[in-house]
């Protein structure tokens, strides 16, 4: 990590201000950063320190899922990070590049990346939400929304409405089965088609312990 990262994340605490969220904490910050450096290699003209800058802020302003201004956390991110980054001397067009990659990271904010920071942070976060770590940290946000696991009599919602506010087994069919499709590097594609497939294993298995593959599928 570069110098200024210590400093970036003793901010990122100080705006944390104490908050807990089991999904977006610093363990979520080091495994995007991870993903990052994995995927960096397709975009041979990033800004490592700028994009490393963006990893850090990009959940600066963390909105709760279920928040009407959801959409509204990216920007806040991004503002926060450049106003910390001016006053670290950053010039104008390198915390443009920071600013954009948080705002277009997020999925709910839907802005395309323009920027090479952009599409390697857009993928090494949209990874977190894939595979292993993606279902550990699926069902820590629906439980923290009051959800539960899956629909106790119909758990792939073959005969209702998903709603993964409620079940979070549906959110793999709302979103997370389509991420892999949304990956702008070929790397990160890559990443998350292994990932989404570990997924569609889980379910198969969870189906079967709680005793109806054949009657779900």
């Amino acid at each position: 990590m570069t110098d200024l990262a210590p400093a970036a994340r003793a901010e990122l605490i100080r705006l944390w201000d104490g908050a807990q969220d089991a999904a977006h904490d610093l363990g979520h910050i080091d495994r995007v950063w991870a993903n990052a450096k994995a995927i960096m290699s397709d975009e041979p003209r990033v800004d490592a320190q700028a994009l490393q800058m963006a990893v850090i802020f990009h959940d600066a302003v963390n909105l709760a899922k279920d928040a009407p201004d959801r959409a509204m956390a990216s920007t806040l991110s991004a503002r926060a990070a450049g106003d910390w980054l001016a006053g670290q001397g950053w010039g104008a067009d390198r915390i443009a590049l920071v600013v954009h990659a948080i705002e277009a990271h997020s999925f709910s904010a839907a802005i395309a990346p323009r920027t090479a920071e952009a599409r390697v942070l857009q993928d090494a976060d949209r990874l977190e939400a894939l595979g292993a770590i993606g279902l550990a940290r699926m069902f820590a946000v629906t439980g923290a929304m009051g959800g539960t696991l899956f629909h106790a009599t119909d758990p792939l919602g073959q005969h209702r409405p998903l709603d993964d506010r409620a079940f979070a087994l549906d959110h793999l069919e709302v979103k997370l089965f389509g991420l892999a499709q949304t990956m702008q590097t070929p790397t990160g594609r890559a990443m998350a088609e292994e990932r989404s497939e570990w997924m569609f294993s889980f379910r198969a298995r969870l189906l079967r312990e709680i005793g109806g593959a054949t009657t779900f599928f």
